[in-house]
Order: C-alpha cells, then sequence, then structure tokens
C-alpha cells in the first residue's frame, strides 16, 4: 500500500470511530506500531486528529464537545432542579461518581460539605472538594479534554477498572427511542465504565435532551437505573419517556413517569 493510501486509510479510520487504540490502527492497516504511530504524527501535525496516550481521536468539530461556559448557561433552573432531585438520593457516607457534564456539576455544588467519597473526572467539579475536610475525593486521571477540563480516554477507563461505587451520576446529549447518546465517542466508552464500576446508575437531563440524537450512541435505556429530568416536559416527550425501560423521576413534577430495572452487563 502507498503511504498516502495508508494514510487516508487510518484518517477515515480514526474519524469513522472517534477514537481508536494504536494497536487497532496497526492490526487494521496491516503495519507496524511504529509505523502507525508515523502516520498518527503526520496527521496531528495537520489538525486533524490529536494524539493520546494509547491512541488517536478525531480534531474535527463534529467530534468535539461542546465548551463548557457555553453547556452551563443554558436552562440553568431545569439543571438545579434535577440536581436537587438528585441530592436527596444520596446518603452520607457514600461512594459516589460524577462525571463531567453541566448538571453533574450543578448536583456537585449540593454536595459540598456533606460526608462522601467524590470520584470524578471532571476538574471543574473535583475543584469544588478539593479543600474539603468532609469529603474524600478521587480524581480519574487521562488525557483531559480541552475548555471542559475532563479525563477521557484509556488511562481514566483503566483508572476505573479498581474501583466500585454505590451510585454514579451521568450527564447525556441526546435521549431517544433508540437510547442514551453524548456528543464524543471518547466519552462514551468512558461513561460505560462509570457503569459498570456502579452499583446504581443515574443520568441526569433537562427536557431539551428528549428527542435529540447526539454522534455517540451510549446504551439503551434499559442499562440505566435512573433518568431525572425536569418537568417541562411536551406530550410527546412524556410519551416517549413512558415507553422507556428505566426508572424515570420528574424533578418538581409529580413523580415517576414509569419504572424498570437496569439489565446487569
Amino acid at each position: 500500500m502507498l503511504v498516502e493510501d495508508r494514510r487516508k486509510q487510518l484518517l477515515e479510520l480514526v474519524r469513522g470511530r472517534g477514537f481508536i487504540t494504536l494497536s487497532d490502527l496497526a492490526r487494521e492497516l496491516g503495519v507496524s506500531e511504529s509505523t502507525a504511530r508515523r502516520d498518527l504524527d503526520h496527521w496531528q501535525g495537520r489538525g486533524v486528529l490529536k494524539r493520546i496516550h494509547g491512541g488517536a481521536m478525531s480534531a474535527e468539530d463534529g467530534q468535539g464537545l461542546p465548551a463548557l461556559e457555553a453547556r452551563a448557561n443554558a436552562q440553568v433552573a431545569e439543571k438545579r432542579r434535577v440536581a436537587q432531585a438528585a441530592a436527596g438520593r444520596v446518603r452520607d457516607g457514600e461512594a459516589i461518581m460524577l462525571d463531567g457534564g453541566t448538571t453533574t456539576l450543578e448536583l456537585a455544588r449540593l454536595l459540598v460539605g456533606r460526608s462522601l467519597q467524590i470520584v470524578t473526572n471532571s476538574l471543574p467539579i473535583a475543584n469544588l472538594f478539593a479543600n474539603s475536610r468532609e469529603t474524600d475525593l478521587v480524581i480519574l486521571g487521562g488525557y483531559v479534554y480541552p475548555s471542559t477540563g475532563v479525563a477521557l480516554g484509556p488511562l481514566t477507563i483503566q483508572m476505573m477498572k479498581g474501583l466500585h461505587v454505590q451510585q454514579a451520576f451521568l450527564s447525556v446529549a441526546g435521549i431517544t427511542a433508540k437510547g442514551l447518546f453524548n456528543s464524543n465517542p471518547l466519552l462514551v466508552e468512558t461513561e460505560r465504565q462509570m457503569m459498570r464500576s456502579a452499583g446504581e446508575v443515574t443520568v441526569l437531563a433537562d427536557h431539551t435532551k428528549i428527542g435529540r440524537q447526539a454522534l455517540a450512541y451510549l446504551c439503551a435505556m434499559s442499562a440505566i437505573d435512573t433518568l431525572i429530568i425536569d418537568h417541562e416536559l411536551s406530550a410527546a416527550q412524556r410519551k416517549l419517556l413512558r415507553a422507556a425501560g428505566a426508572r424515570v423521576v420528574i424533578a418538581g413534577g409529580p413523580g415517576d413517569v414509569c419504572n424498570g430495572r437496569r439489565s446487569k452487563s
């Protein structure tokens, strides 16, 4: 295979998957890891992908995560209601995991000063607990995504494999009849390991996420235990949630839409 053709094929693999390991690239291209590494360096120099520990991810806008500041200013009241409902489900003394969403950041603010063990891949969330005497903090390391302060990827996933928490609170970018979605394939892989590390998985979302499909598929609704969402739901959104395979809690509303159990995997 000509060098130019091989590099084009490599770029297509990274773009198609969002993230791919160096060993997988070498195997699929039929080359050594050192050759694959040089090809990655070639494309990184042109700004179309980013090398991270163990592989590479696309650097193009379609694969990116929206900046934390941009998301933090949207649906603020709804996110706070959801966060308050979630905080009421956390018991003192528990170990919980928080991913790097804006709604989980609102939840984290409500947990400051409580006797908890907090595990997070979010630098903004970790900063809230860094000086807390009441809270034990575990920061998950790895590749830190620019503008969000969220650690993702193989190092983050590997660190979680030795951990177990009572509850994990995750955020998503979209919810459809197919299931839950997020904006980056590498983020999705990280969140899947969070789910495996938790006894109970709760997803926090505002109503604007219902009916929206993002780039990367996370899981079916039946794979989580609870979805907490604000009460500003349309009739069509409520209908979609009634068919979901998880327990749905309406923050500020009359109660659950439906009940289900997470399918353990």
